[in-house]
């Protein structure tokens, strides 16, 4: 489909665009919009500082591949809260996250960025869309993200689509590291992601949880930093489903096959609780 790119000289402020969140709660339609937003945005040297220190990534000079997420943060959630998106944002699980790595992320100042919505389409629990999030430098595209979100009160007729599993790569334990009570709060003042479910386990139970549960980009931002060893400096795609949720607080353990072009991860609770699986392969 053709899309109509608006072009922002700035983002809005997150306050009022979760203010518009709060607003909205029911669904207003199934179809996705055809418009996207456009915005150059710039690297903050100490929110880049404080993301390497909270998700355990070395100044190599480097943006962590986690970190254009964040830095387009503000962008998706305008996009999220606006008139034409028909689907509550207080509600939507986040699923699935892949993040290709198309050329070295060393010496940026500043990215344009592109986020849309596509690929509406039935889900055994509801209807899920990819919400696609681009980055350009001078040269061209250098990092894109997609990530899939559920929406449980939509229902779209038709099948969902099948999804076939990989064979499962022998893993072995590479690290393990405590989500403390607190790590939600901490990861929401440095990125600026306040869904209540992260914050406490008051505001996590408003919304069906009994305490409060990890960032989903908090654990994959943790083990990418702990693969840095396993992955190249780019030209390569690293993709994670959001199996359970990490409640607050727990231990939790990365295990992952060895270093190689192609591998798995998985991110393990005790008794025999899967968080996070995921993996790693060159771009073609």
């Amino acid at each position: 489909m053709s899309r109509t790119w608006i072009e922002l000289g700035s983002t809005a402020a997150l306050s009022g665009l979760y203010l518009r969140a709060a607003r909205k709660r029911k669904i207003s339609g199934d179809r996705l919009p055809g418009t996207g937003l456009r915005c150059h945005l710039s690297v903050d040297p100490k929110q880049l500082q404080a993301y390497r220190k909270l998700c355990h990534f070395s100044d190599d000079g480097r943006l962590p591949p986690t970190f254009p997420h964040v830095m387009a943060f503000a962008l998706q959630m305008q996009l999220l809260t606006a008139k034409d998106f028909p689907l509550p944002l207080l509600g939507l699980v986040h699923l699935h996250n892949s993040i290709r790595v198309l050329r070295p992320l060393g010496g940026i100042n500043r990215l344009r960025f592109s986020v849309h919505v596509e690929n509406l389409q039935p889900h055994e629990k509801g209807a899920t869309c990819d919400l696609i999030t681009e980055a350009e430098d001078g040269l061209g595209l250098i990092w894109c993200e997609t990530s899939r979100m559920l929406c449980r009160g939509l229902k779209l007729s038709g099948d969902a689509p099948a999804v076939d599993e990989p064979e499962t790569l022998p893993l072995s334990e590479l690290t393990r590291w405590y989500a403390d009570s607190d790590i939600g709060r901490r990861y929401a003042k440095v990125c600026g992601d306040y869904n209540p479910i992260h914050l406490s386990a008051a505001s996590a139970r408003l919304f069906g949880f009994p305490t409060a549960i990890a960032h989903g980009m908090w654990s994959k931002a943790m083990a990418l930093a702990a693969l840095r060893g396993h992955l190249p400096v780019s030209g390569y795609e690293i993709g994670v489903a959001f199996v359970k949720p990490v409640r607050l607080p727990s231990e939790v353990i990365l295990n992952a096959s060895p270093a190689a072009a192609e591998g798995q991860l998985q991110l393990d609770g005790h008794g025999e609780l899967v968080h996070m699986r995921g993996a790693w392969r060159p771009l073609s």
